[in-house]
């Protein structure tokens, strides 16, 4: 009796045991995951592409020498505001002195001879009106006069011309904005072509170095972006490749000008391509790693790593890999 006992005990041990286990089982198939669900599908998104960008302005004004000489002032240094039309320094020639004070003398010599042609001709047509000198003396002293007064103006004239070159001593700003180089020390020689400065002119623009692949994908309009600035639009592409790059303007709002030259990362949008895109939400990180919850067709959810990156769209990001179009999503409750 004993022994009939306890194997009755033992079997409703183990059909209780059994009926525990099933009915965890059936628990875990049954439980729906809780939160939003998602049909996982290609759409449209920008295509970004990473290039090399500077900040510039949209033309450079060079400071040149016009005549040989001394650089004997120069009154601004990098960075400094000019206007356009300044005197920012001079240059003197000193063999233009000797050559304005030779045509000064010639021309003084010149008046010198006019007075006396004058005070000649003017005592020949007295005697010429009293019958003593002939109509031809006469002609002879006016034409002798004339000479003399051309002659006065000849030498006026070269020393108002070695005055007007000299006057080209004088450096202008060709242009109003700022200083970007200025590295001619005062008492240095110059010859003429020589740049004395470099100043910005024009407003200041974000300019792209694009690889001449990208030369039919950027156009007028295509949107610019760049870490710490707004985003802008390129507002002109140059018709010419240079060392295998194509240069573009961009009309950027509240760029910092202070800093002419400066290297920035940019993205410039190059047209539109098919991608998963899902919002962040969905996503979740551990340790590292990107995680998507994946709804299976028996009812069950797996979380499954996927190689994800950032969009254009706000508040979206890109799936790369590890899940596929198709797949139902599950998003976190409460994100």
């Amino acid at each position: 009796m004993r022994a009939i006992f306890m194997a009755a005990s033992a079997l409703a041990l183990s059909l209780q045991l059994a009926g525990c286990g099933s009915s965890e089982e059936a628990a875990v198939v049954a439980k729906a995951p809780a939160g939003p669900r998602i049909v996982l599908g290609a759409a449209d998104t920008v295509e970004w592409q990473d290039v090399s960008a500077e900040i510039a302005t949209v033309d450079q004004a060079q400071v040149m020498a016009r005549i040989p000489g001394i650089l004997t002032s120069l009154s601004v240094k990098e960075g400094d505001m000019v206007a356009k039309g300044q005197a920012i320094g001079r240059i003197v020639d000193s063999q233009l002195g000797y050559q304005s004070g030779a045509y000064g003398a010639q021309a003084a010599a010149a008046q010198a001879q006019a007075a006396q042609a004058a005070a000649e001709l003017q005592r020949v047509k007295f005697l010429h009106d009293n019958g003593v000198y002939a109509k031809a003396r006469l002609e002879q002293a006016q034409a002798g006069a004339a000479a003399a007064y051309a002659q006065v103006r000849a030498a006026q004239a070269q020393q108002a011309a070695v005055g007007a070159v000299a006057g080209q001593g004088v450096i202008v700003a060709p242009a109003s904005g700022r200083v970007l180089r200025a590295d001619v020390p005062a008492g240095s020689p110059v010859a003429p072509g020589m740049p004395i400065a470099v100043i910005t002119a024009g407003p200041t623009i974000v300019r792209l170095e694009l690889p001449e692949s990208l030369a039919g994908k950027v156009h007028a309009g295509s949107r610019v972006t760049a870490p710490g600035l707004s985003e802008g639009r390129v507002v002109k592409v140059y018709p010419s490749v240079m060392a295998g790059k194509v240069t573009a303007d961009v009309d950027m709002p509240g760029i910092d000008n202070s800093l002419i030259g400066r290297r920035v990362a940019a993205k410039v949008e190059t047209g539109m391509r098919k991608a998963l895109l899902v919002p962040a939400s969905y996503v979740t990180t551990r340790y590292g790693i990107d995680y998507v919850t994946v709804l299976a067709k028996d009812g069950s959810a797996a979380d499954v790593p996927v190689q994800t990156a950032p969009s254009g769209e706000a508040g979206k990001v890109e799936v790369l890999s590890g899940a596929n179009a198709g797949d139902t999503l599950i998003g976190a409750t409460g994100k």
